[in-house]
């Protein structure tokens, strides 16, 4: 992401709030998007723009957010559907609409030594140079009975960026759902039965093995030192609950 839109982008985010849900309550309702229908010229510039430096952009239909209530352990909200030059536009610009928000699931892989497995993305993608867990904003595939379905978002978004099929990991029962203003970002913890450098070396050869893959590599956290400017505000807070928690847990057996 360029600095410009980077600063632009966190200026449309804020302090992350950290919620942590047992029910997602995500329904799909269509709208006619103001944003996208006013300023559809402008739209199109900036996406062809965006395109000319990085040309493997896809303009697909996507997924966003409105109304989200966090009401004890559910999370509800509304999601309609967009396409991908509305959504980077609106990113880009520093989320010139309030009313609606990004809200995507995280699979937070942790191995059996404790350590966190994120992705580098890659230079062919929106946000390359960025780390994080795979993850993508969800799309019309992720629609099951007018239901938004996140938790199948994270294995399908899982496999394609690492080959992990849901046999290789175990999914905790909670959701840790990070709100920070135009983000909500719905983290699932998924444990790895093998340590943090195994699970590199099979991802890598994963990678290594695709024409062009989402990850330009692996970036693994063990603790706060690992956390980079290149990660997002909305998951380094939810990393930074994490490990601390781990810590206090150490400090007291």
């Amino acid at each position: 992401m360029a600095r410009a839109a980077l600063r632009r982008y966190k200026r449309g985010m804020t302090e992350p709030v950290i919620h942590r849900i047992s029910t997602l309550d995500l329904n799909y309702a269509p709208f006619d998007w103001p944003f996208a229908r006013e300023r559809q010229g402008d739209i199109a510039a900036h996406f062809a723009s965006r395109r000319q430096r990085t040309p493997a952009l896809w303009n697909g239909r996507i997924l966003l957010g409105r109304d989200p209530v966090f009401a004890g352990n559910r999370l509800s909200a509304s999601y309609f559907d967009a396409d991908f030059a509305g959504m980077l536009a609106w990113r880009d610009w520093g989320f010139p609409d309030e009313s609606v928000f990004n809200g995507f699931g995280m699979g937070a892989l942790r191995c059996a030594d404790g350590a966190f497995v994120m992705g580098v993305m890659s230079e062919h993608t929106s946000n390359a140079g960025r780390i994080y867990f795979p993850a993508g904003t969800p799309d019309l595939d992720d629609i099951a009975d007018g239901r938004i379905d996140i938790e199948g978002s994270i294995v399908r978004e899982l496999e394609e960026e690492t080959g992990l099929s849901p046999g290789d990991y175990r999914m905790e029962a909670d959701w840790h759902c990070v709100s920070a203003g135009a983000a909500i970002a719905m983290f699932r913890i998924l444990e790895a039965p093998i340590d943090s450098e195994d699970m590199r070396v099979r991802i890598e050869a994963n990678l290594a093995r695709q024409a062009q893959p989402e990850l330009a590599g692996i970036h693994l956290v063990r603790d706060i030192s690992d956390l980079t400017a290149d990660m997002p505000r909305f998951l380094t807070a939810f990393m930074e609950q994490e490990l601390g928690r781990r810590k206090l847990k150490g400090a007291r057996s």
